[in-house]
Formats: structure tokens, sequence, C-alpha cells
């Protein structure tokens, strides 16, 4: 295979809190490849957002602190760029879809506007030019009226709208990745639908990679190749979608998949997966999984154990013997 488009190499970042410091994200390693849709699930509080917004440059630099690590992007570790660099990529060759498009967008500004400045930021068209691709993006994501909709302000559309403006916004300048951040929260399951249809079509229609980021095991089934299921700040699953789902091989995965609804069982009590992701300024020295996890033994508080397996890989003491058949 390729080198990867993006290489997470042991990313460990932290903030500054009046508990101390707050591990955010500790040893996280994965890889996204051009054209390849890689899913990133997880509780609240695990991580994942986090992830994605210091691959962006957009940690708050006063709070967030690098502890180790690097993100490359074609080979190129982005954490050590300049402002000014990281500036040019952003929005360019990088771009994020975020999770409310109403708090993304500037609400005294219209939508034509906002289109238009990636456009002649990076790409250095005029203005007219700018204008009319921006047009023709409106009605690439399948808005209609399309010159209407430039000249309108962020309050006066509803939520799948913005969220296809966003998409729009994030696809002006033909990105290498995207990251889309829980980019149907909140919206019916009928534009959910079609927004995770024009995120696949346009991955496939240019080559671009896909980030997804989300905690619905649902849409990661239907959308990603390849799945990092984070905990607590740490990868503990990860490989192939199909495969994970089909045979999950780290406690906390098989209780993800195992309150996941299945449709037509509405009888089914849905499982829920006991107590809470526990707080990041005061994890354990060992297995942060280890209060809520039914299989837990003694072994279990030896260490933080790593990442076992190889195509396959599980943060699990009780996995770590062989990779599962299939």
């Amino acid at each position: 295979m390729s080198e990867p488009l993006i290489a997470y190499n042991q990313l460990s970042l932290s903030f500054a809190s009046e508990q101390g410091r707050v591990r955010a994200v500790q040893e996280v390693s994965f890889t996204i490849h051009g054209g390849q849709i890689v899913g990133v699930v997880g509780e609240s509080g695990c991580g994942k957002s986090v992830t994605a917004m210091a691959l962006m440059g957009l940690l708050p630099p006063q709070a967030a602190r690098i502890d180790g690590g690097q993100i490359l992007f074609q080979g190129t570790d982005l954490l050590r760029l300049k402002a000014a660099k990281m500036a040019d990529l952003r929005g360019n060759e990088l771009a994020m879809i975020f999770q409310e498009p109403m708090t993304a967008l500037n609400p005294v500004l219209t939508i034509g506007e906002q289109l238009c400045e990636p456009l002649i930021r990076h790409r250095g068209e005029t203005p007219k030019a700018a204008w009319a691709r921006a047009t023709q993006l409106i009605t690439e994501v399948g808005l209609a009226r399309a010159e209407s909709l430039m000249a309108s302000y962020p309050h006066q559309l509803s939520g799948g709208m913005l969220q296809r403006i966003m998409i729009a916004m994030a696809l002006s300048c033909q990105p290498k990745l995207l990251i889309a951040d829980e980019p149907t929260t909140a919206l019916d399951v009928t534009v959910q639908a079609q927004i995770l249809r024009l995120l696949r079509d346009q991955a496939q229609a240019n080559n671009m990679a896909l980030m997804l980021i989300t905690h619905d095991l649902g849409v990661i089934a239907q959308m990603a190749e390849h799945v990092v299921v984070m905990y607590a700040g740490r990868v503990v699953e990860q490989g192939p979608t199909a495969e994970v789902l089909r045979n999950p091989m780290h406690p906390y995965t098989k209780g993800l998949i195992a309150a996941r609804p299945i449709p037509g069982e509405r009888r089914r009590r849905l499982y829920s997966i006991p107590g809470q992701v526990p707080d990041l300024a005061a994890l354990p020295p060992y297995c942060a999984f280890y209060e809520r996890c039914e299989r837990a033994t003694d072994a279990c508080r030896e260490g933080i154990p790593p990442l076992f397996g190889h195509t396959r890989q599980a943060a699990c003491i009780h996995c770590a013997l062989a990779e599962p058949t299939a």
C-alpha cells in the first residue's frame, strides 16, 4: 500500500485545568490513506474531536500542550509548522466540517461571502469567478435556488441546509482530507442519509480522504472502511470496519455494539455500558475501562495495556494472544 496521507504517531496532548493537566489524548496512532474513509468512534469525552482539532491546528495555545508524538501530512509534521504555513493548509488541503454549522458560520456575513472567501484566499480567484464557483458548489451539494441562498444569512436556513453549506465550503478548494465531526447531529433520519451519501460520493469522486468522527456505530458501518475506537483519550481498538463490527476484540467495542439498536427488535431492552468515562484529569495507571468492564481481572490493574495485533489491534490483555480469524 502507498504511504499514508495522514499518520498520527503516538500523539499525546493535555490541557491546563484547576485540577491539573487533563490528559485528553494519549499515544494515539493511526493512518488515513488518500481516498479512504476512516471512522473515529467513542462516547463523548473520549478525545475524538480533540484529535481532529490538533491536526487542524485549532487547539487553544494558552491551554493546550503537545506532550509528544507527530501528526504527519504527506510526511510533514503539522505540529511543527509555523502558523502562517498552517493557515495556508487549513481550508485548502485540509478541511473540516464542525458539529454545529450555526455557530461555525459567521452570522453577519451572507452565505455567498463566506463561500467565496476560501476561493479568493487560497485559490486566488477573482470575486466574480469565486461567486460563480460558489453558486455551482451550492447546486452540487443538492440545494436549489443557489442565487437566492448566496444572498441569505445563516439564520435564514434550516439545519440540513446549513450542513450542506458547510460541506460546500469545505469542498470548495478540493481538499485532500476532509474531517467531518458529527456531521449529522440533530438532523432527522432522511436528511442524515442524504448528508452521508453526499460525503461518500464526494470522497469517491475526488479521491479525498474522509475522517468521520461520530458516536454512532450505524454511521460507521455504513460509511467507513477502517474504524478507530477511542476511550478515555486512547485508541483501544482499530481495524477494518466489517471485521471489527463482526468480531470485536476489546470489551468497550463489544459494549458499544451491544448498545446499538437493531431495526425490527422492538422488544429487546438496549444494553447500557455501566458507569461513565473517567475524569481525564485523574486517570488510573492501568486500563481506564477497568471499572466498567465485565471481563476485568486483577491483571488488568498491572499497567496500561498496549495495542496488541497488526491488521487488527486492541488494547486488552485478554485478546493479546492472537488476532481473531475470519
